[in-house]
């Protein structure tokens, strides 16, 4: 039998992706590492490092989750996009990237049922598209596992409100 062909782009021929001119087709996934600041969850020097480790000249690094609220927060320790010191964390983190000739891109979410009124402020509930639980449980404040809980089903007239959250958070992501 003979070798395969492959014709088209190989993964190491450059590309153009909106502005950004790459030098090559591998672009490093999100992966959330869970290791921002307590109380915070802002990006500090260990995210940094491991950003600028990983950043190449003309590559591309999607970062792991941000959630774009305090209300649509999913995870203990995973960055935010929504308090100063957050976007400031993210400021070194991107400066790094940059310095290394590299990009990097936000991924901003919203967890909906994957998340637990543990991790949300002023008593607030999880929300979702609708009240349907997931099974399986999630890490909370201090190591502790708690089983996911039945989401609020999101009522119409609060979607807007968590637009506005997704455009604040890209708004200062490209800043």
């Amino acid at each position: 039998m003979g070798a395969a062909t492959v014709s088209g782009p190989s993964l190491l021929n450059p590309i153009k992706v909106g502005d950004l001119q790459l030098s090559h087709r591998v672009v490093m996934s999100p992966m959330t590492r869970l290791r921002m600041a307590p109380i915070t969850e802002a990006p500090r020097d260990i995210n940094v490092e491991y950003y600028c480790q990983r950043a190449s000249k003309g590559g591309l690094i999607i970062s792991e989750c941000n959630h774009i609220s305090a209300a649509g927060r999913g995870y203990v320790r995973a960055p935010g996009l929504y308090k100063p010191e957050q976007v400031s964390g993210w400021k070194l983190v991107t400066d790094g990237v940059h310095s290394n000739a590299g990009y990097i891109f936000a991924q901003i979410f919203h967890p909906g049922r994957v998340s637990h009124k543990s991790l949300l402020p002023d008593g607030l509930h999880t929300v979702a598209p609708s009240a349907i639980g997931m099974a399986g449980k999630l890490y909370v404040e201090g190591g502790v596992k708690a089983s996911y809980e039945v989401p609020r089903a999101l009522e119409t007239n609060e979607i807007l409100g968590i637009v506005k959250d997704f455009a604040a958070a890209a708004s200062v992501a490209v800043k």
